[in-house]
């Protein structure tokens, strides 16, 4: 009987380990959303059915412990336990190294998650003992024996689900600990009166925008940014308890949301005295459910906007105008708010005048004030110049002249993943792979076909983008085959709307293939022959919840 716990322990520990590492790390990847995960996992059913089974087995060999008085009823369950087990480990090791773009961070709340994990695991194991002892048969062997294996089958195979339950237990802790974070963030806040702080929010391109400012900006004043893609109140947070200074004059933050009310909740934080809306555009149709909810929650930041600030907004961008005209009258901020567009299409900042090539753009703004001036920067793509027009409008409402701005124009960089250009030799990498939504994708393919060469898309396409996912990405397919010479997909059932666009378009079958991972597909086109120089655009990268 000793043998037997032990073996039962040995596969038990690791099969354990790795299927609470997998499932912790998609919730991870799931914003430790309950909802969300278990949305999850039924989309995901046919993936872990290994431990489903693990637990249905441990049901049946605690259950049957206390029915079934034969020696050999333990000991053949122990064996089919056993076996689960090792399937287990093989196949939870391999799922592992497959998802490994963005691995489990071992926070401070997903170690309290696995340490509340691991007790409900204990007191899971205390019933089954406790019902052998009232039955009268306690002894140590039934721990060292058979309740021991089922047992560890069945908290394995729970792994689907413990997470969850630990989330809703450490609750309180975690609203506590972030509680106290987030009023020391406000301290600091607080203790910085003089800090302007500009809110940027949008559907997509807030992060360039971000970063496009924060070059600007520093042409006058000390402006610190939200790091990386920190637009979560937590990530605001940490960004302000770690990096805020006295001297910073200018704070930048960034604001993310996938759920109506949590723009709301960053301005709640830093209460911004001005705000920048991006775009509004279908991105987290799933999780917001609708174009008006997106539209609502994005001008959450432009409610927040006191009297006396400014807000600025796209005014290219159909749902910003939509959401605006609905407004008009109600404050004075929505009545004459500071308007940018890629071209002279009403009253504000505007751009004319703008030249492409596959090396930069250029372009002149103009001001209200009937000011210009004639700009050159390194990005390349005409859906560039909107969001870098709103970055210039910002900078020159705070009163950085335009002729003052020309060099840190000329400065701005690609943001990481965001049609980042990138030379290796005689090929070209066009990084896009963060993050992809309809209007992105199509200004990306755009921009590929103004490459002189062989022209390459490698992509997974969109997700997120609710029930009309698919539509979405049959389009994205029709755009593909007007501006590209090779078009590689990356996952077979996934990317078949795009495969119909493509061919509706009668791009040549031939000129398509498919890839189950991205490398596999990065390999390919580099080993294509051809003379002329070769430019790969990676269309994003499905996260490994995908």
């Amino acid at each position: 009987m000793i043998i037997r716990a032990l073996i039962s322990l040995i596969l038990g520990i690791p099969a354990f380990w790795l299927a609470l590492h997998y499932n912790m790390h998609m919730f991870q990847l799931n914003t430790y959303m309950n909802n969300e995960q278990n949305e999850w996992l039924r989309r995901n059913s046919h993936l872990q059915w290994i431990l489903r089974f693990a637990a249905g087995l441990g049901l049946i060999s605690i259950g049957g412990s206390l029915l079934i008085k034969q020696p050999w009823f333990g000991l053949v369950m122990d064996v089919i336990i056993w076996i689960t087990l090792i399937v287990i480990i093989l196949v939870y090791r391999l799922m592992k190294e497959m998802n490994s773009k963005k691995p489990l961070k071992f926070t401070p709340r997903v170690k309290r998650m696995v340490a509340t994990d691991i007790v409900i695991c204990l007191l899971l194991l205390i019933v089954p003992v406790a019902a052998v002892a009232a039955m009268g048969d306690f002894d140590i062997r039934a721990m060292a024996g058979f309740p021991l294996s089922g047992w560890v089958a069945f908290v394995t195979g729970m792994q689907l689900h413990l997470n969850k339950w630990a989330n809703t237990v450490n609750r309180p802790i975690e609203k506590g600990v972030n509680n106290h974070y987030i009023n020391d963030a406000k301290r600091i806040l607080r203790e910085n009166p003089d800090l302007t702080i500009i809110g940027v929010t949008g559907s997509y391109g807030k992060t360039s925008v971000k970063f496009y400012l924060e070059t600007l900006l520093r042409q006058k004043y000390r402006v610190l940014v939200t790091p990386e893609s920190y637009n979560t109140p937590m990530g605001i947070v940490i960004t302000i308890r770690k990096f805020l200074k006295p001297y910073h004059e200018i704070f930048v933050c960034e604001m993310g949301a996938r759920y109506v009310g949590e723009i709301k909740e960053d301005c709640d934080l830093v209460h911004p005295h001005h705000g920048l809306i991006t775009s509004i555009g279908p991105q987290h149709l799933d999780t917001f459910g609708s174009l008006a909810n997106i539209q609502k929650t994005k001008f959450e930041l432009a409610d927040a906007v006191p009297d006396g600030g400014m807000l600025f907004l796209n005014g290219d961008n159909e749902y910003i105008a939509e959401e605006l005209a609905s407004r008009k009258g109600s404050r004075p901020l929505y009545d004459d708010p500071v308007m940018y567009h890629s071209e002279k299409t009403g009253s504000g900042y505007y751009a004319s005048d703008i030249v492409v090539t596959n090396h930069g753009t250029e372009f002149t703004v103009n001001t209200p004030d009937e000011e210009s001036e004639r700009f050159s920067m390194k990005l390349v793509g005409a859906h560039n110049v909107i969001n870098v027009v709103g970055a210039i409008a910002v900078a020159h409402k705070l009163g950085i002249s335009l002729a003052e701005l020309r060099i840190p124009v000329r400065k701005i960089q690609s943001v990481p993943h965001r049609m980042e250009m990138k030379n290796h030799g005689d090929v070209t990498i066009i990084d896009d792979a963060f993050n992809s939504n309809p209007i992105g994708s199509k200004a990306a393919v755009e921009t590929l076909a103004l490459m002189d060469g062989m022209r390459i898309l490698i992509t997974p396409g969109m997700v997120e983008l609710g029930e009309d996912e698919a539509e979405y990405n049959r389009k994205f397919g029709g755009y593909a085959a007007d501006c590209c010479d090779r078009i590689f997909l990356v996952g077979r059932k996934h990317t078949e709307p795009i495969k119909e666009g493509i061919l509706a378009k009668g791009f040549p079958e031939k000129n398509i293939e498919v890839f189950d991972k991205v490398e596999d597909a990065i390999s390919r086109a580099y080993a294509l022959k051809t003379e002329e120089h070769k430019y790969i655009l990676l269309e994003n990268d499905l996260p490994d919840n995908y």
